[in-house]
C-alpha cells in the first residue's frame, strides 16, 4: 500500500510538472485558432513560424549568442579552474564560494546589476551587451562542470610530462586536456542550455529592435496568443530537452568508462 501512494504522489507530481506543456505541445498542431477547439492534426503553424523574418531573425540571434557566450564561458571557466587549482587549499575555497554567488543570486538582481553597469560605462544597448551578460552568467556554471574533473586529475602524470622534456602547453595539451574533456563539453553544453532559455538577464540588458527567442515570445503574448507561438514554444522545449539529455549523457559515459577501466586493472 505504502509504495502504490508513493508511486501516485510521483505520478501527481509529474502530472503537475508536465501536463501543460503537454497541453502546449498538442496545441502546435491544433488546425483551429482557437484553444477550445481540436480542429484537427496540422503542421500550418510550423511553416507559419519559418515563414516570420522577426522570428527567424531572433532565432538567429539566439543561437549566435548561445555558441559564442558558450564558447568563451567554456574557456574562461577552464583557464579559471586550472589557476584555482594551483591555490592553496584556503583561497581556492574562497575563490570556488565567489563563483558560486552568481548561482544562487536571483536572476533579476544580476540582470539589474549588468544594466546599471553598461550605463555607468556608456555602452550602448544590443547585441553586444546581451552577449556580455550571457558570457558573464555562463562562467560559473562552466566552473561547476569542470571543477569536479580538476580534483580527480593526477598531478604526476603533468609532471611526468614535464621531466620528460614536454613544454607546459603541450603537457596540458596532451595530459590535462583529454582528462578535462568530459567536463569541458558538459560546461559547454550547459552555458549553451542556460544562454538559450534565459529571458530575465536578456529582457534588462537588450536594447530596441534586437530580440532573443526568449523576449520575442514575450512580446508576442502581450499582443495575444497566437497559434505560431505554441509551435516556437515547443520547438524551443525540445532543443532543451535535448542539450540536458546530452549533458547527462557525457558523465554518465565517463562513469562506465572509468568502472570498466578499474574492472581491467582488477
Amino acid at each position: 500500500m505504502k509504495n502504490k501512494l508513493q508511486k501516485f504522489y510521483i505520478g501527481l507530481i509529474f502530472i503537475f510538472l508536465y501536463a501543460p506543456i503537454v497541453t502546449l505541445v498538442i496545441l502546435s498542431f491544433n488546425d483551429s485558432r482557437t484553444r477550445a477547439k481540436w480542429g484537427g492534426f496540422t503542421l500550418k503553424w510550423y511553416g507559419s513560424l519559418f515563414k516570420s523574418d522577426d522570428i527567424m531573425l531572433a532565432l538567429l540571434n539566439t543561437l549566435s549568442i548561445a555558441f559564442i557566450s558558450a564558447l568563451v564561458a567554456t574557456l574562461i571557466g577552464t583557464i579559471a579552474c586550472v589557476a584555482m587549482m594551483r591555490m592553496k587549499k584556503k583561497s581556492r575555497t574562497v575563490m570556488i564560494g565567489i563563483t558560486n554567488i552568481p548561482m544562487l543570486n536571483a536572476e533579476i538582481v544580476t540582470g539589474i546589476s549588468l544594466m546599471l553597469l553598461f550605463i555607468s560605462l556608456g555602452l550602448r544597448f544590443g547585441y553586444s551587451t546581451i552577449l556580455l551578460s550571457h558570457i558573464t552568467f555562463n562562467i560559473p556554471y562552466v566552473v561547476l562542470c569542470i571543477m569536479p574533473k580538476m580534483r580527480q586529475l593526477n598531478p604526476s602524470t603533468y609532471e611526468a610530462a614535464r621531466d620528460l622534456g614536454a613544454s607546459p602547453l603541450y603537457s596540458f595539451y596532451k595530459v590535462v586536456l583529454p582528462d578535462l574533456a568530459p567536463g569541458i563539453i558538459a560546461g559547454f553544453l550547459m552555458a549553451f542550455t542556460m544562454s538559450l532559455d534565459d529571458f530575465i538577464i536578456t529582457h534588462f540588458t537588450k536594447g530596441p529592435g534586437v530580440d532573443t527567442l526568449s523576449t520575442k515570445i514575450y512580446s508576442e503574448v502581450k499582443k495575444g496568443i497566437k497559434p505560431e507561438m505554441y509551435a516556437l514554444s515547443t520547438i524551443i522545449f525540445a532543443s532543451v530537452l535535448l542539450l540536458l539529455l546530452l549533458v547527462n549523457r557525457i558523465p554518465a559515459k565517463d562513469l562506465r568508462k572509468k568502472n570498466d577501466g578499474d574492472a581491467l586493472r582488477s
